[in-house]
């Protein structure tokens, strides 16, 4: 059976600008955030804000990446490409992980080693103080955009906030989300250990801060990084989205019973759909090709569905129960 894409004008109606807009903040963000970071590490000597400085500059660069995964994984499919470039946005996105990892989390750890060996003076806590409120400000603002967004999508999909952003097949949304918390967590442990510092005289507290920065990011990263390699190896679509998909067949008139369905992910929002049916009543041989083509072109004209392919039941095979929640293959 010949597979059917979708019109390019729905496939680009899904070019997720919200997401697009949500790693803009975060990127502005963490630059403005970097610049201050690295003016005040340079100046006061505290292993924390070295630590801290280290994570924007691995933030700006991952904001980049994710950047480009969020604008590459909208381009329409083509030959080469039947179900589009949708898994671009796990490609970028798994790099922008794998950065946070190497120099956010490595940087922070091996100096606040370094620091502990070797302590350092510092003086200017002020400056410190300073910056990390103003970041504090800057991070909570792009990690407000990022929940916004989480909020509404987790609603519409009937989950709660953190079990939609572990589970959606939006790297970027994901991303920014995490790093944002991570970032908000970075900074009071970043104040913490420059207080202690302050009050007691001893580098100690500082350089510590500084490994627990690096360690909280090492964490964020390897959880992104499991999730987009989750995505790239091929995940099935939710429970709930599986049954809305069966339940949408069902309702076609010429579909008597489903026998075998298959969605997987493929980018963002998008997924490959296969199905096997047995058709409604008894429908001439040369009639069934142009039937099933016609069911795929209506499957296809959803934004979120990249390729659909239907075939016919084996006989004899086990029929599938029908369930009916709200369809999202419909917007």
């Amino acid at each position: 059976m010949s597979p059917t894409r979708p019109d390019p004008a729905a496939a680009a109606a899904e070019a997720r600008p919200e997401s697009i807009a949500t790693v803009l903040i975060a990127l502005g963000a963490n630059l403005l955030i970097a610049v201050a970071k690295t003016f005040a590490a340079a100046l006061t000597g505290a292993a924390s804000m070295v630590a801290e400085a280290a994570h924007s500059w691995a933030d700006t660069g991952n904001e980049v990446f994710l950047y480009i995964a969020a604008r590459r994984s909208t381009k329409a499919a083509d030959p080469k490409h039947p179900y589009g470039y949708g898994r671009d946005a796990y490609v970028w996105s798994l790099f922008a992980a794998f950065g946070l990892f190497t120099i956010g989390a490595g940087v922070s750890i091996m100096h606040g080693i370094q620091e502990l060996i070797d302590p350092e003076p510092a003086d200017r806590f002020v400056i410190s103080y300073v910056v990390l409120g103003i970041a504090f400000v800057l991070e909570g603002t792009s990690f407000l955009q990022a929940t916004r967004q989480s909020r509404r999508e987790a609603a519409a999909s009937h989950r709660d906030l953190l079990d939609h952003v572990m589970s959606t097949s939006d790297p970027t949304l994901r991303a920014v989300f995490f790093e944002d918390a991570a970032a908000l967590i970075g900074l009071v442990i970043a104040f913490a250990g420059i207080l202690a510092h302050q009050l007691t005289g001893s580098a100690v507290p500082d350089a510590v801060g500084s490994i627990l920065v690096g360690v909280l990011l090492a964490v964020v990263a390897i959880l992104l990084i499991r999730q987009n390699r989750r995505f790239l190896v091929g995940v099935a679509v939710d429970p709930e989205l599986r049954a809305a998909a069966l339940g949408r067949l069902l309702e076609h008139p010429a579909i008597a019973q489903v026998t075998y369905l298959h969605i997987e992910y493929v980018g963002p929002g998008r997924v490959f759909l296969v199905a096997a049916v047995d058709l409604d009543g008894d429908t001439a041989e040369h009639e069934v090709a142009a039937t099933l083509n016609e069911i795929e072109d209506e499957l296809a004209k959803s934004p979120r569905v990249a390729w659909a392919v239907l075939t016919l039941s084996r006989p004899g095979a086990p029929v599938l129960d029908p369930i009916h929640p709200a369809d999202p293959l419909r917007g």
